[in-house]
């Protein structure tokens, strides 16, 4: 798989430098490298944000913290490599949806918004997360002993797809372009860059969701109350 050094020497070969970079971290003094060591890191982290990438996916079991919020009943705290909050789940569910029916003749207000499944339906639990003044992240949710699935950093390049290292590469080139190149060309080249990305990101995406199949159980409404 492709190292980062690979992946910036790549992004520099798309931009039409010539220039083989041996190590970006720490950068070895060339512009090139110095560019490299500045934009790859966001160009990776900010492109892990645009999808729920499977490998970059997780689940925990959240540790409580104090609540003092009279909105909710119960306060977690959020893990630090978290990226994307996807979804709270109840500690005993087989996968993302509930195994608990809601009667056909029951309010969903007394179910105190727990997750449920009706009529094929799933309702995800509620959720927020809020920031407190010494920089921690709180979810605030109804759910008790709550399960986190999410999205981390991740570092490690040989965890990444091929379609996924490719639009890195493409996104990484449109950052560098501009720094490298300067004014017009730079701009219409960063411009390019960014159409191959988007271009990339698409089927990288549709790729790694194929990755999954989540069938939950369908209940008919004539039948769910039963």
């Amino acid at each position: 798989m492709a190292s980062e050094v690979d992946i910036c020497n790549l992004a520099l070969a798309y931009l039409g430098d010539t220039a083989t970079l041996s190590s970006i971290d720490p950068p070895e003094g060339s512009a090139q490298s110095d560019h490299c060591h500045r934009f790859y890191p966001i160009a990776r982290d900010s492109l892990l944000e645009m999808h729920y990438w499977n490998f970059s996916m997780r689940r925990a079991a959240l540790a409580s913290m104090t609540n003092n919020w009279p909105e909710w009943k119960y306060a977690y705290g959020v893990p630090v490599s978290a990226i994307n909050i996807i979804a709270v789940l109840p500690a005993d569910a087989g996968d993302d949806y509930s195994t608990h029916f809601v009667p056909s003749d029951t309010p969903m207000y007394l179910y105190n918004y727990s997750p449920m499944v009706a009529a094929g339906r799933y309702v995800p639990q509620p959720f927020t997360v809020e920031t407190l003044d010494d920089g921690t992240q709180v979810l605030l949710t109804n759910q008790e002993s709550a399960v986190l699935r999410y999205t981390v950093h991740v570092t490690d390049t040989n965890l990444f797809s091929p379609l996924f290292t490719q639009t890195l590469v493409w996104h990484l080139a449109s950052m560098l372009a501009g720094p490298l190149l300067k004014g017009e060309a730079g701009a219409a080249e960063s411009k390019r860059c960014m159409q191959m990305m988007m271009s990339y990101l698409k089927e990288a995406q549709e790729s790694d969701s194929q990755q999954r199949s989540i069938k939950p159980e369908h209940i008919v409404p004539w039948t769910s109350g039963r």
